[in-house]
């Protein structure tokens, strides 16, 4: 039987019965297996893929929605991977447009590597900023007056989810309320019984990855990572907007090392909504 052309293949949706295939394919790529994240992604957001004939996937993606459900007012795209042997094809063009073409008038964005941002901006998106991914073992500093920050309860989500969606610029609940089943750790920073922030670390490999981190300003995001930290062995991984410049300096000076910068890109829209002030770093880059 003739193997069908790769433009024949339907896509179709991923669901977490495909978390294996996912994480086969991420490790094929040479990119960590991520079957943690995969899970979060593939339950919260939509997965899209090829099968391949011979087993596995030819590609995959996932697509996150913020806002109402009938009507999202931003998607993040991430995790666009295409087999080794399938490669420079054209199917993470054509998986791509099928994504565009199914959010509609959907806002999109996602965190573009050096090589796939070619891509990207032959589709139409538009770089609009830049992340910087430190990593390393966190050295704690002296003890100061920083913000206060303690683990989060269950009876914070409320505060949380307002706060978060005051600075990400959409609704966020369906992602944030698996956050305590999906981290390891989430703490708020508070002032005088008031919210003023919150972070989470969750497991990624052999690291903790800080995200989101939601702060009022630079010392209360100090404060949060340097607490976070304080609870781990492992080292912390994060991915901070460039323009966060003093947050960057202090986390080289406390032992993270840059390995990675990303562009932010965004399409229908010409830069992300909410407060940029005060988002320090994405949940992941793959939803942003």
């Amino acid at each position: 039987m003739p193997i069908p052309s790769l433009t024949a293949l339907p896509i179709r949706r991923l669901t977490h019965r495909d978390l294996t295939a996912c994480a086969d394919l991420s490790e094929e790529r040479g990119w960590p297996r991520e079957e943690h994240k995969w899970g979060l992604l593939l339950t919260a957001g939509k997965g899209y893929g090829i099968d391949d004939p011979d087993g596995g996937l030819v590609s995959a993606c996932v697509v996150t929605e913020y806002g109402p459900q009938d009507r999202p007012v931003l998607a993040a795209v991430g995790m666009v991977l295409v087999a080794e042997r399938h490669a420079r094809q054209g199917v993470g063009r054509r998986l791509m447009q099928h994504v565009v073409t199914m959010m509609g008038t959907t806002p999109l964005t996602l965190h573009a590597t050096p090589n796939g941002r070619p891509l990207y901006e032959e589709l139409g998106f538009k770089v609009t900023g830049r992340a910087e991914m430190v990593v390393g073992h966190f050295v704690p500093e002296g003890p100061g007056s920083r913000a206060r920050t303690r683990a989060a309860t269950a009876e914070d989500l409320t505060a949380i989810l307002r706060l978060d969606e005051e600075v990400f610029g959409a609704d966020r609940t369906h992602v944030l309320a698996r956050l305590p089943a999906f981290a390891d750790q989430v703490r708020v920073a508070e002032d005088n019984g008031r919210i003023v922030g919150y972070a989470a670390a969750w497991p990624n490999m052999d690291t903790h990855v800080v995200g989101p981190l939601i702060a009022r300003d630079t010392e209360t995001a100090k404060a949060l990572l340097a607490s976070l930290a304080s609870h781990t062995d492992r080292p912390l991984r994060t991915d901070i907007d460039v323009r966060h410049e003093e947050l960057l300096a202090w986390l080289k000076a406390r032992g993270l090392e840059s390995v990675a910068f990303n562009a932010v890109m965004t399409y229908g829209i010409p830069q992300l909504p909410g407060d940029w002030s005060r988002r320090f770093a994405p949940l992941t880059v793959a939803a942003g």
